[in-house]
């Protein structure tokens, strides 16, 4: 499980107001995303207690005062053993230190250590993707399946890998990165510095993106999309669009038809290197599970290699929805306790 980040004061409930340690502690579990950073007080059963959340800063320093002042909220109302931080990036193999992070200021950062100093707690460091299967796994749509593939649809694309019911890191530490598979050859212009991953094509960001470049080519096809851009270019958002699908816009209909063809044509390319049991779809995106799913399995069942000839892995959403990754990050900082 996690290592332990140890600063000054790292024992648990030896800083701002934390409870001695055991393994039916309270802890808290971080979503640390491109947009916002959402926190939870989790009990051992995976229930959360309460919540906070903040705007994600741009710079590393006031990202760090952020995740303080958010935690600290929590703190003050509850006894605390430790803290799990669930983060959109690369994480070093003793999950200590964030390589890189395509949404975040982060580079080669010390992340646990840091805030382990500041707080006085025991802090561990996760994928974001690898918390989310992990709590899916112990308390949601994973449980009692061994080889699962989740995918995190949010800002970008996260995956994780669980085998034999464990979650796999690879050699360093980063694996699956499948956000990042490149899809479309010099298409889309990524965070990461390649161009045509999935995630530009799959994701929250992808929605936006893929909305305007339809109402491009058709400015009369969607009254309400198109006045939302004249009005705020900035004010697009994957859940505006969602929104407007339910309601009929053609244009919002066609971007998500878009999402569905990709999301299922990655699946298969998923598929085709892991084989699967199951896939669970987490993220912001998977709240709008019922505009795309279908379509997307339907895409994924037609491309999938040697399809009609081999079982499908099943298709689920997460059980657990946008709480899975601070569910997780609480349970794996749980572990810390022991």
């Amino acid at each position: 499980m996690s290592t332990v980040g140890s600063g000054a004061g790292g024992a648990a409930g030896s800083g701002a107001g934390g409870a001695a340690g055991s393994g039916a502690a309270l802890t808290i579990g971080v979503d640390v995303g491109g947009t916002s950073i959402r926190a939870a007080v989790v009990d051992a059963d995976g229930q959360v207690l309460d919540t906070a959340q903040s705007p994600t800063p741009r710079s590393s320093p006031a990202l760090e005062d952020a995740l303080d002042r958010t935690v600290r909220e929590l703190v003050a109302r509850h006894p605390i053993g430790a803290v799990g931080l669930a983060v959109a990036g690369f994480v070093s193999r003793d999950r200590t230190v964030v390589r890189f992070a395509p949404h975040l200021p982060w580079t080669n950062a010390p992340v646990a250590d840091d805030l382990a100093a500041r707080l006085g707690l025991p802090v561990a460091l996760e994928h974001d993707a690898n918390a989310a299967a992990w709590a899916e796994r112990r308390f949601g749509a994973a449980t009692g399946s061994g080889n699962v593939v989740t995918v995190a649809v949010g800002t970008g694309i996260g995956a994780a890998l669980l085998v034999d019911g464990e979650l796999y890191r690879g050699s360093n530490g980063v694996a699956p990165e499948l956000g990042h598979l490149q899809v479309v050859p010099d298409g889309r212009l990524c965070a990461c510095g390649k161009r045509g991953c999935w995630e530009r094509y799959c994701s929250g960001t992808a929605l936006v993106e893929t909305a305007i470049e339809l109402l491009a080519a058709d400015p009369a096809g969607s009254t309400v999309l198109a006045a939302d851009v004249a009005r705020d270019p900035g004010s697009l958002t994957g859940r505006r669009i969602a929104g407007a699908a339910r309601d009929g816009d053609p244009v919002a209909l066609r971007t998500m038809a878009e999402f569905a063809r990709w999301l299922g044509l990655g699946l298969a390319i998923v598929a085709d290197v892991f084989d699967p049991e199951l896939v669970v779809i987490a993220g912001g995106v998977a709240s709008s599970s019922g505009l795309f799913l279908d379509d997307a399995r339907d895409h994924y069942a037609r491309a999938l290699t040697g399809s009609g000839h081999r079982p499908l892995a099943r298709i689920r959403t997460t059980q657990l929805g946008e709480a899975a990754a601070m569910v997780g990050a609480a349970d794996l900082a749980r572990t810390l306790l022991v």
